[in-house]
C-alpha cells in the first residue's frame, strides 16, 4: 500500500501503482493536509486581497480581479481554454502515470484543493478511466498546461477516455460510473493544470525502459566480443579503480560477469592481437557515462516527482505565494543530456555491428561464407546507421530554446515536453539497434564452434536460435529483425 502525500515515490513504485500490484490510498493526515489548505484557499477567497490564480484572472490578465462568486466558472474556464494541445494522443499508460504523480503532488497539502475532487481522480486510477491527452503543446513552463487540461476535463464532463483502442466522451463514461460533473472552485483549475507531470510522466517511462537497455547494451557488446573474439583485459577492476566513476565500474564488473568462463575468450589469450577496436575496448568508459547520466536523470526525477509543482503555493500561513515551481528547466536539461546518453548506447552498438562485417579474425565477410551470390548481413547495418543518425537529430536540446508566450508574462519557458518526448523516440531507436547488434553476434558465434561461450552469452545464443535461425543463404530479413526487436521490447533477453 502506498500513501499519496505521506510516502516517496520511485520510479519503481510508481509503475506498481500503475500497474495495480500496490494500492495507491488517501491516508487521513493526507486528507487532513488537503481539507486544511483548502480552508486557507476558502478564507483568502472571501477575504478584499487579490491573490493570483484564487481571485485574479492568469497570465497577462493577472490584474483583474474577480469577485467570489465567479471565482469557479473562472477556474472552469481555464481547463476550457488551456486544453489546445495537437497530435495523436500519448500511450495510456502515460495518462496514468500522470494522474499518479499529480495526485500525490496535491495530497502534499500545498494546492488548496477540495478532497472530493483528489479522490475523483484516484478513483480514475483505480478503474482505468484513462484520459487522451495530445503529445503537444506544452511549452514546460507554467507547467504542462495544455496536457494537463486534457487530462483532467473530464472532472468536467468535457475531454475523453480511453476505452480500450476507441476513443469515447468522458460524458458517457461519468455516466455508466454514475459519477457527478464537478464544478471547480477558487484555486482548483490552476491546481489541476499547473505542474510538470507530462514532462515528469516522459522522464519516469524513459527511466523504465534505459535501466533495462543499459544492461542490454553490456550483454550486446560481451555478445560481439565474443563473436569478434576480442579481449576481456580491458574490464580488469584495477584498471577502473584509477578512474572510479560509478557508471564506469558497474559496467566492467557486468563485463567481467557476462564474459566468465567462456572458454572462447580463453582460447586465444595469446595471439598477436594487441589490442581492439574502441567500439568493444571502450565498453566501461562509455555504457559507464551513460549509466551515469541516468543516474542524475533518475535522482532528479525522484526529487520532481515526490515535489510540489503548481502555483500559487498556499503556505502554513494562509499566504499564496506565486513563485516559479512549474518551471520544467530542472528536468528539461537532464532529460536533454540523458538523450544524449540514450543515442550514444546506438551510436556504440552499431560501429560492433560494422566490426563483426569486415571479416576479421576468422569470420567471413557480411558474416556469411557464401558470399557473393549471397550478402548475408549487409544491408542490416544500413538501417542501424540510419538509426543512429536519426537519434542524433534528435538530440538537438530543447531546454537551450525559449520563445515567450502570454504576451511576455511567461517570457522564458524550458520546452521540457519536448524533450520527455525526443528521449524516448531515442530509447525506442535504440532498441531496434540493439536488436540487429544482437542478430549479428549471434550469427558469429556460429563461426567460433566448438568453443563454448560464457554460461549467459550461451543462455542468449541459444534464445535467439529458438526464434531466430542462422542465416544460411539469403532471405528476407525483415521479418527476423522484428522478431529481435520484439525480444527487446518484451526484455527477454537475460541481462545477469
Amino acid at each position: 500500500m502506498f500513501k499519496y502525500g505521506i510516502d516517496k515515490l520511485t520510479v519503481d513504485k510508481v509503475y506498481a501503482i500503475a500497474n495495480g500490484e500496490i494500492k495507491g490510498v488517501l491516508s487521513p493526515e493526507a486528507a487532513e493536509k488537503v481539507n486544511s489548505c483548502r480552508a486557507k484557499v476558502d478564507a483568502i477567497n472571501a477575504s478584499d486581497k487579490a491573490v493570483y490564480g484564487i481571485n485574479t484572472g492568469f497570465g497577462p490578465l493577472c490584474d483583474v480581479k474577480i469577485s467570489e462568486e465567479e471565482t469557479g466558472l473562472l477556474q472552469e474556464n481555464l481547463l476550457v481554454t488551456h486544453a489546445v494541445g495537437v497530435g495523436n494522443p500519448i500511450d495510456k499508460q502515460l495518462s496514468k502515470i500522470m494522474m499518479i504523480c499529480k495526485v500525490h503532488a496535491l495530497c502534499q497539502g500545498f494546492s488548496g484543493i477540495r478532497l472530493d475532487v483528489v479522490e475523483r481522480i484516484i478513483y480514475f486510477i483505480e478503474n482505468d478511466l484513462l484520459p487522451v491527452v495530445p503529445e503537444q503543446g506544452s511549452v514546460g513552463a507554467s507547467g504542462d498546461l495544455a496536457p494537463l487540461s486534457h487530462l483532467f476535463l473530464p472532472l468536467l464532463g468535457e475531454g475523453e477516455f480511453w476505452n480500450g483502442d476507441k476513443i469515447i466522451p468522458a460524458k458517457e463514461v461519468l455516466k455508466k460510473h454514475n459519477l457527478e460533473i464537478f464544478k471547480l472552485q477558487a484555486k482548483e483549475g490552476l491546481a489541476l493544470i499547473n505542474g510538470t507531470q507530462f514532462i515528469l510522466a516522459h522522464a519516469i517511462a524513459g527511466l523504465k525502459k534505459m535501466e533495462y537497455l543499459l544492461d542490454l547494451a553490456d550483454l550486446a557488446g560481451a555478445m560481439s566480443i565474443e563473436g569478434f573474439q576480442g579481449s576481456d583485459s580491458p574490464f580488469k577492476a584495477e584498471l577502473h579503480t584509477i578512474r572510479p566513476y560509478k557508471g564506469t565500474i558497474e559496467v566492467a564488473k557486468h563485463m567481467r560477469h557476462l564474459l566468465k568462463d567462456s572458454e572462447n575468450v580463453e582460447s586465444h589469450k595469446n595471439c598477436e592481437r594487441v589490442q581492439d577496436p574502441y567500439s568493444m575496448r571502450c565498453i566501461p568508459q562509455v555504457h559507464g557515462a551513460s549509466r551515469n547520466a541516468y543516474y542524475h536523470l533518475k535522482e532528479l526525477a525522484e526529487i520532481e516527482m515526490n515535489s510540489v509543482t503548481d502555483n500559487p503555493i498556499v503556505l502554513s500561513n494562509e499566504e499564496a505565494v506565486s513563485g516559479g515551481n512549474f518551471h520544467g528547466q530542472p528536468m528539461a536539461m537532464v532529460l536533454d543530456y540523458a538523450s544524449i546518453a540514450a543515442s550514444e548506447l546506438g551510436n556504440v552498438s552499431d560501429r560492433r555491428s560494422y566490426l563483426l562485417l569486415e571479416g576479421k579474425y576468422g569470420l567471413p565477410r557480411l558474416l556469411t561464407d557464401k558470399g557473393g551470390l549471397n550478402s548475408g548481413f549487409m544491408i542490416p547495418q544500413y538501417t542501424t546507421a540510419a538509426l543512429v543518425t536519426e537519434n542524433k537529430s534528435l538530440c538537438f536540446p530543447p531546454s537551450a530554446d525559449s520563445i515567450p508566450t502570454s504576451l511576455g508574462q511567461e517570457d522564458h519557458v524550458s520546452m521540457g515536453s519536448i524533450s520527455g518526448r525526443k528521449f524516448n523516440r531515442i530509447l525506442e531507436n535504440v532498441e531496434k539497434i540493439f536488436a540487429i547488434e544482437l542478430m549479428y553476434a549471434a550469427q558469429a558465434l556460429e563461426f567460433r564452434r566448438p568453443h563454448s561461450f560464457s554460461e549467459i552469452v550461451e543462455k542468449n545464443f541459444k534464445l535467439i536460435r529458438s526464434k531466430v535461425n542462422k542465416l544460411e543463404d539469403d532471405r528476407i530479413l525483415k521479418d527476423d529483425i522484428n522478431t529481435m526487436v520484439e525480444m527487446v521490447k518484451n526484455q527477454e533477453f537475460k541481462i545477469n
